[in-house]
């Protein structure tokens, strides 16, 4: 598994809290050393619910089971470029290590000098890249963008692919509070 260089150097200079650092080395040593088991590493999502425009699944893991309600985006831009598989994803681990964890994963390599942003009503946030998916710095801000989806309806991210296309998604959020519960009450 590639380690990302900036993430690591951003952590040494004390951009991250404690708390992210912890994290940090938490999930890459539960990926990490998960991959080591074939059996868990292969096993597949497990459908628990379809809410609006929002699904729910859970896996196993290493670190024990991992619940997500994610939703793939109603409109994508440039309708000429190819997007791949895109996704946004709240994420939650029934250990407690990551709770309502928003991520949009996407089919192409991001550009890590043009972060993705997503924009909520009035509220906005900036992510950090990593290969394909973009994450909220600050767990305030998790919480912020979480609660944000809850009372929007509407849901606004824009990337840049790593050679240069900007894109833009918009993500209904017509199902996402039912969701929100349900990925609580399997993992919470």
């Amino acid at each position: 598994m590639a380690f990302k260089l900036d993430m690591i150097m951003r952590m040494e200079k004390g951009m991250w809290s404690n708390i992210m650092k912890i994290r940090f080395y938490l999930v890459v040593g539960a990926l990490v050393f998960g991959g080591f088991n074939p059996a868990l590493a292969q096993e597949a999502p497990e459908f628990r619910g379809e809410y609006s425009d929002w699904s729910v699944f859970t896996r196993m893991t290493e670190a024990g089971r991992v619940c997500y309600a994610l939703s793939r985006p109603q409109d994508a831009a440039p309708r000429a470029h190819e997007h791949g598989s895109v996704y946004f994803i709240i994420a939650s681990w029934q250990s407690g290590l990551v709770e309502a964890q928003p991520n949009i994963l996407v089919g192409y390599d991001l550009r890590p000098t043009s972060p993705p942003r997503v924009r909520v009503g009035s509220d906005r946030f900036d992510m950090f890249v990593d290969g394909q998916e973009g994450f909220l710095d600050d767990l305030e801000d998790e919480a912020r963008l979480v609660r944000a989806m809850l009372r929007g309806s509407v849901m606004r991210v824009t990337a840049t692919t790593q050679d240069g296309v900007a894109t833009s998604y918009e993500f209904s959020l017509s199902g996402v509070t039912a969701a929100s519960q349900r990925v609580d009450a399997l993992c919470g």
